[in-house]
């Protein structure tokens, strides 16, 4: 198989896998237990949340382990709106993925009101737009750093300065960009996932700034500042951090991936260009043939990719970022999305442009 759905998951690297085979088998301690092995445990969690906050430029303090970058955003926004005592308006965009706007869901029963701003046909929202949406009630903006769709780059330095101005707290979905673009302005909180970078499935990490009082979404649960309850896993977590270590990214290649593969596209095929964007995201629309179709004949030709984020495979109605654009639905069911990853070579592109050329 031919593997091009790297925005959806990575195998894990050999580093990140030998270290996890490793701790599972000689530290398998809890890291809140008081003994030796508990100990050895608590260190190894330690370290590796100092190499999540060095990565990110913040205090280890306000790091949290999480169990994936969708537990990561529930409990960043939930929390971060929750602590807020000046109102109930939150701001997001209509293309954030399906964690956000399941906590905004949850949020408006609770009595919020949330405004959701669309993109622009680069890709991104308008800042303007943005700021005109604050109100005084305004508590919380939550948007995503790169949508996991089309790769568009959302201008977070602008909205970061934006949000401090108003006294407004700022949420940044960063798991599409962990450790492929930096965040340069300081955020109050940051979602991250392990396993889009080669890291383990199943642990993430969140951001919270420290000197924030945020409530426990469980009162009681005592790991994780009270944040978030369960025995950590210690060997995923240690994983996570040996995957930012190893974890290069290539932009070089990628854009010289991304300008073959774009001109080795058949005529009815036409990649969605963003004002700024990651190479490795490829959105990519077929005339007259819907995503699915290309994804199951592609699948026969031992092709793997999808046709946006796997959290939304169910839908019917096309993709969120699409249709966010102005697109129609009948386009937004005729997209695909191809996505790099380190081990992706141009031979491969040759065997996708020659199936995509059948199809």
């Amino acid at each position: 198989m031919i593997y091009l759905d790297y925005a959806a998951t990575s195998p894990m690297t050999p580093k990140a896998l030998k270290a996890y085979c490793e701790v599972a088998g000689q530290y398998y301690g809890n890291s809140a237990s008081l003994h030796d092995l508990g100990g050895q445990a608590h260190y190894f969690v330690e370290q590796a949340r100092a190499v999540v906050a060095k990565s990110l430029g913040v205090n280890s303090d306000g790091v949290i382990f999480t169990g994936s970058g969708t537990e990561g955003n529930l409990i960043s926004i939930l929390s971060l709106a929750l602590s807020a005592d000046k109102g109930k308006h939150i701001i997001s965009s209509q293309a954030e993925h399906t964690s956000v706007h399941a906590a905004l869901n949850t949020l408006e029963k609770m009595g919020f009101v949330v405004t959701k701003l669309p993109l622009q046909q680069d890709g991104c929202i308008h800042v303007e737009h943005l700021r005109e949406a604050i109100q005084e009630d305004t508590v919380l903006i939550t948007l995503q750093h790169v949508n996991s769709e089309i790769g568009s780059i959302q201008p977070i330095e602008e909205i970061a300065e934006i949000a401090k101005q108003s006294n407004v707290l700022l949420h940044v979905d960063c798991v599409q960009s962990f450790c492929k673009l930096p965040l340069k302005q300081k955020v109050d909180a940051i979602t991250v996932s392990a396993h889009k970078i080669g890291g383990p499935k199943g642990c993430g990490a969140i951001y919270i700034n420290p000197k924030l009082r945020v409530p426990a979404l469980a009162p009681g649960v005592t790991h994780e500042r009270g944040l978030r309850g369960g025995t950590l896993d210690t060997p995923a977590i240690v994983a996570f951090a040996t995957a930012i270590e190893d974890y290069q990214y290539e932009l070089q290649h990628y854009e010289a991936l991304r300008q073959y593969f774009q001109k080795s596209l058949p005529e009815t095929c036409r990649i969605i260009e963003c004002k700024g964007q990651l190479p490795n995201i490829c959105g990519v629309l077929m005339k007259r043939v819907e995503g699915q179709y290309v994804l199951l004949k592609l699948n026969e030709a031992g092709i793997c990719i999808s046709t946006g984020s796997a959290c939304d495979i169910h839908s019917e109605s096309g993709t969120k970022a699409i249709l966010s654009m102005g697109y129609s639905i009948e386009a937004a069911r005729q997209f695909f999305r191809i996505s790099f990853g380190p081990a992706t070579t141009f031979e491969e592109i040759d065997r996708l442009q020659k199936a995509l050329s059948v199809i």
